[in-house]
């Protein structure tokens, strides 16, 4: 498992935004492109138009479901079951790149005998998803020249999302579709800089370029350059901090650009673990939900604001400049991180950001060769190890980063908590074209145009609710609950709602539930269970129990 994870450990795209328009088969799991990643679905789309052929695999007709050849309907939680079941289907017609698998791989047989189990009969059942359409695009998808898998939150907001990736990757590797333009793995990142926070060591187990803390060169190396003894400890994710937030581990926090009381999973629990601490610092361009909880508040300022760089899903590292003065009191985030540095004995003494970027450049291997004049009329994709090199628009082309990639036989992992009697609603969540997270919030144009949350609800489950669209329903969690309209629409199966997590008026991960991928620590926001009611003034609520299916 770790060799794999090294494999595609960053987490960043195989290839680059231009390999859409160029390959002949976009496979689309877990991910809504045209309203999550608007340019890289308007890029799908195009490709389309083009010939490309293209499966999207999603529980929701999405809009590039209407474009697909194949559109894959699956339960949601069965992504592992599917990627094993086209695996099986490609090794027992000999459809995969025996070639690829002997010279660049290893564990072959150990997936083999995993898959071996996953029948196209079982899997149909697991996934809904026909026995002839697994055989269909098993073949399509192997015997395609070039091949782009493109994935996003779908995957990876599971219990299983690093198995969910890996599994991906098990099917790249098996039929080939790895390490050239128009073949890959390519996930797009949730939010403008994952992947260069990431890369810069926001992570709690390394510095930046991805050099672990317990790695004793790597921590020589950071101590020498920053003058400081460093702990070889592997720090808390954000829900280790929660929890030891509540149990009075952890006594302090400082935020900075992030809304964790709308974002996270379980948000009550959020809520109790800011209420617990001593201090709670929070550096922000608004008054977030999770400011609301300050002691201190740092007023930063917006990406117009201030000098920097942005690095994006292809690991494109690209400047940000300013374009006006910051407003009011605020500063850019590196002026106030460097004096509350000072202010604690620790002078950092840059005088603009890219003094801050050559040092980062200077201890980060794969970002050696960029700097700000490089990068000053069109960025550079990592790894760049020299001001020489013109950076790398595909990754793994003649070699894995641990050598060989390793398949991994990987089963299918349940979600957290399924639909049941007294909550038998499926919950999902994501994203809308019309907001980015919660700070469009603050547009009143687009705040105007989508002002509230619309739950997407199936017709069969409306009718039976007596709900119509434009109407409240109440749904209800374990964990919490809430009022929201509802969208009725096709577009959810029966026996679903999904909703969006842009509104503190429907502050949706209230509802979501508390489980975390044991390895990346990222939360299960795709499934969780709840019941559905019709709301009205007088309180009045009918049975909430789906149609009989």
């Amino acid at each position: 498992m770790a060799g794999l994870a090294t494999s595609f450990g960053s987490g960043a795209m195989t290839n680059s935004f231009a390999d859409i328009e160029q390959t002949d088969l976009l496979f689309v799991i877990g991910a809504n492109a045209t309203e999550a990643h608007p340019v890289a679905g308007a890029m799908m789309m195009r490709a389309v138009e083009k010939g490309t052929k293209l499966v999207v695999a999603d529980p929701r007709r999405i809009e590039l479901a209407d474009r697909a050849d194949y559109w894959l309907q699956l339960k949601p939680g069965t992504d592992i079951p599917l990627l094993n079941g086209l695996m099986h289907i490609i090794i027992k017609e000999d459809l995969y790149d025996k070639k690829f698998v002997a010279e660049r791989t290893e564990g072959f047989e150990e997936l083999k005998a995993t898959v071996e189990n996953y029948t196209p009969e079982k899997v149909a059942a697991m996934t809904g998803i026909p026995v002839e359409t697994l055989y269909a695009v098993a073949r399509l998808y192997a015997t395609s020249y070039n091949a782009l898998i493109c994935y996003t939150l779908g995957i990876t907001e599971h219990v299983c999302g690093v198995f969910n990736v890996m599994s991906t990757a098990n099917l790249a590797m098996l039929t080939g579709h790895i390490g050239r333009p128009g073949s890959g793995v390519n996930p797009q990142r949730g939010q403008n800089n994952v992947q260069g926070a990431c890369d810069m060591g926001a992570l709690p187990n390394v510095y930046p370029g991805y050099q672990a803390v317990n790695n004793p060169d790597a921590r020589a190396k950071f101590e020498k350059a920053w003058g400081v003894s460093l702990s070889d400890k592997v720090g808390l994710t954000i829900p280790d901090m929660m929890e030891a937030a509540v149990e009075g581990k952890v006594k302090a926090m400082y935020i900075m650009g992030e809304d964790p009381v709308l974002t996270d999973p379980d948000a009550n629990h959020i809520r109790h673990a800011l209420e617990s601490l001593d201090f709670l610092v929070v550096q922000e361009i608004f008054m977030t939900e999770t400011a609301r909880y300050a002691d201190v508040i740092l007023p930063g300022a917006s990406f117009a604001e201030k000098d920097g760089t942005f690095t994006n899903s292809e690991r494109r590292v690209q400047r940000v400049r300013k374009a006006i003065e910051p407003i009011g009191d605020t500063r850019a985030d590196w002026q106030i991180i460097c004096a509350v540095a000072g202010r604690m004995g620790y002078p950092m003494t840059y005088g603009w950001p890219g003094d801050i970027f050559d040092e980062m450049a200077s201890l980060t291997p794969s970002y050696a060769g960029i700097n700000y004049q490089r990068i000053d009329a069109c960025g550079i994709q990592w790894p760049c190890p020299d001001c020489e090199h013109p950076g790398t628009c595909v990754l793994h082309a003649d070699k894995f980063t641990r050598g060989k990639g390793l398949f991994k036989g990987i089963d299918h992992v349940p979600p957290a908590e399924m639909p049941d009697a007294e909550y038998p609603f499926l919950l999902s969540t994501g994203r809308i074209l019309y907001h980015y997270n919660i700070t469009t919030r603050h547009s009143a144009g687009l705040d105007a145009y989508r002002p509230e949350e619309m739950a997407q609800l199936n017709p069969a489950d409306a009718s039976h609710l007596g709900v119509a669209t434009g109407e409240r329903v109440r749904v209800t969690s374990r964990r919490g609950s809430l009022l929201t309209k509802v969208q009725v629409t096709d577009r959810v199966p029966p026996g679903m709602i999904w909703m969006s997590f842009h509104y503190k008026e429907s502050p949706t991960n209230v509802l979501t539930v508390s489980a975390f991928d044991p390895i990346s620590k990222t939360g299960e926001y795709k499934v969780a269970a709840v019941k559905v009611e019709r709301f009205t003034e007088s309180g009045g609520m009918p049975d909430s129990r789906p149609p009989a299916l």
